[in-house]
């Protein structure tokens, strides 16, 4: 059995990762942080001609109908470029929770769904930028209005309380779309961890102290390189979650991803010094997404005790 990614996955990331490159996902970020929603909505609309909102939609709505494991593809390099907007609510989730046309206008990008997930997802995201809000709760779905934007350690992550509406009736399958959540949201912490990675082994390399780049001492060498082993090791708990989507298995890959990216962002900071703490710096982006992205979807201490159970 080979527990690699086949050529057409390979290549679905690289490009993703080529386009994300030449678009300023730093600027969109920085606005969306403040509500201004229109240059990450560019970013969608390009993802989506690439079929990214169409991943998980069944081809019956003009989907992809991809697997759990295409869906970790695409979310490792969302995570890696700190992309904006509701992409595990609407791509990952919705077509789990829904059988209805609606799907046809999220696979072509017409469509942004926040969508609360009680008890663990108890505030919605985006949700003033989302044209389908949903709560989940006991599978059943209900509609929502937002309330007051809360803060967030991450700005750019907008979340806001839901405030219940009608009820739409029985979820399609709350287990399958909770689990992806919590897949998403691992793979979006290891592609973070890894931009961590190597924005601070080149930084190493240029960045001088006493003489002479600070990669070239053994003590950061030996930082970075438990970075490198913590996301080597949590890729492959990642990929074999979203092969079986059993809860186990996601929350193994939870935790080990989350905890990796923890370790790339403290590492990260360590070895940038001061300039890490400016807000100015990509950083920064970085540093909050990770930590906001770390508790959602679930604790760390919630996935722990379902691998313990």
């Amino acid at each position: 059995m080979r527990f690699t990614l086949s050529g057409e996955q390979q290549q679905f990331s690289s490009s993703l990762h080529d386009l994300l490159s030449d678009l300023d996902t730093e600027a969109a970020n920085r606005s969306w942080a403040v509500g201004d929603h229109g240059p990450g909505l560019k970013i969608w609309r390009r993802l989506a001609e690439l079929g990214v909102t169409a991943l998980a939609v069944p081809e019956k709505y003009d989907g992809l109908g991809a697997t759990p494991v295409d869906l970790a593809v695409g979310f490792e390099r969302l995570g890696y470029h700190c992309v904006p907007g509701p992409w595990t609510d609407t791509v990952a989730i919705l077509p789990s929770l829904l059988d209805d046309e609606l799907l046809t206008s999220v696979a072509s990008g017409e469509t942004l769904a926040s969508v609360s997930f009680a008890p663990h997802v108890p505030y919605a995201l985006d949700s003033d930028v989302a044209d389908a809000r949903l709560s989940v709760e006991d599978g059943r779905l209900r509609a929502f209005t937002p309330g007051a934007l809360l803060s967030s350690v991450d700005g750019s992550r907008r979340l806001f309380p839901p405030v219940a509406g009608d009820d739409l009736g029985t979820a399609l399958d709350a287990d399958r779309a909770f689990e992806l959540g919590c897949l998403a949201t691992a793979a979006h912490l290891l592609g973070a961890g890894r931009w961590l990675l190597d924005t601070s082994v080149a930084y190493a390399a240029q960045r001088k102290q006493y003489g002479r780049e600070i990669g070239g001492y053994q003590a950061v060498k030996h930082l970075l390189a438990d970075v490198a082993t913590g996301l080597a090791l949590a890729e492959p708990l990642l990929f074999g979650a979203a092969v079986t989507l059993d809860p186990r298995d996601v929350s193994a890959a939870k935790v080990a991803c989350g905890d990796a990216a923890h370790l790339a962002a403290r590492t990260g900071l360590q070895v940038h010094g001061a300039i890490g703490y400016t807000a100015e710096h990509a950083l920064g982006l970085r540093l909050s997404r990770v930590r906001a992205l770390v508790g959602a979807w679930g604790t760390p201490r919630f996935h722990r005790e379902r691998v313990l159970s």
